[in-house]
């Protein structure tokens, strides 16, 4: 599993980050907030370790940005111990609050807890079809479960979902989905639906966007 860490001090990133690899997980550190929503809004990762106290932002902030398209658990790991950032934390979105100093092992714990937790709105999940596929925000939902889109990826999966079971062409898509002259190239469309079969992945949808080869891509409802 992925896990991400925005946090601008090198001595903490290091050891939670020989903290997760040495539990089998797989970690990719940022040390400023535009990296990692950079990282974030192009790659799917399973929860962040956010710092409130970054050089280029503020984690609150961020936090807020990252919720508009994406559920992935987040986990504030930060010097700010009063109740009422706590308080704040939680509110806008956050899955839980560490504070420093910190035990890296109870944080181990909390990360293993909140995936286990969101493994079990992925398994309420399963057994839904694409017909249960919904829009709302500029994100698609399966039951309760966020995919965690890009705005460019909604509009690819849209158009397909839209226009169900004919192939679009790559063509047709770059059209349909509005890609940025400057992003609209083939090799391109097939990198975003690579994300977007990774992303529904989560609700056991991948399989639903099928290939037609030397045509383009199209989705299977039933």
């Amino acid at each position: 599993m992925n896990i991400v860490i925005i946090e601008d001090e090198s001595a903490i990133a290091d050891t939670l980050i020989h903290v997760l690899e040495m539990d089998g997980f797989q970690a990719h550190w940022f040390n400023t907030a535009g990296e990692g929503l950079a990282h974030l809004k192009t790659t799917p990762a399973d929860l962040l370790i956010l710092d409130v106290g970054l050089p280029d932002g503020n984690g609150f902030e961020l936090c807020k940005q990252i919720r508009g398209f994406s559920d992935i658990p987040i986990i504030f790991l930060t010097a700010r111990a009063d109740e009422i950032d706590r308080v704040v934390g939680l509110e806008i979105g956050a899955d839980d609050y560490v504070t420093k100093p910190f035990s890296p092992r109870e944080l181990l714990a909390r990360v293993k807890l909140r995936l286990k937790s969101m493994r079990r709105q992925v398994e309420s999940s399963v057994g839904q079809t694409a017909k249960d596929l919904r829009a709302e925000n500029y994100d698609y939902f399966s039951g309760s479960m966020a995919l965690g889109l890009t705005a460019l990826e909604f509009r690819l999966l849209d158009a397909l979902l839209k226009s169900s079971p004919r192939v679009l062409s790559r063509l047709q898509l770059m059209d349909f989905s509005n890609m940025p002259s400057e992003e609209a190239y083939e090799r391109n469309v097939d990198s975003h639906i690579k994300s977007i079969r990774s992303k529904l992945q989560k609700v056991e949808l991948a399989e639903s966007l099928k290939t037609k080869r030397g045509f383009g891509y199209y989705f299977e409802k039933e």
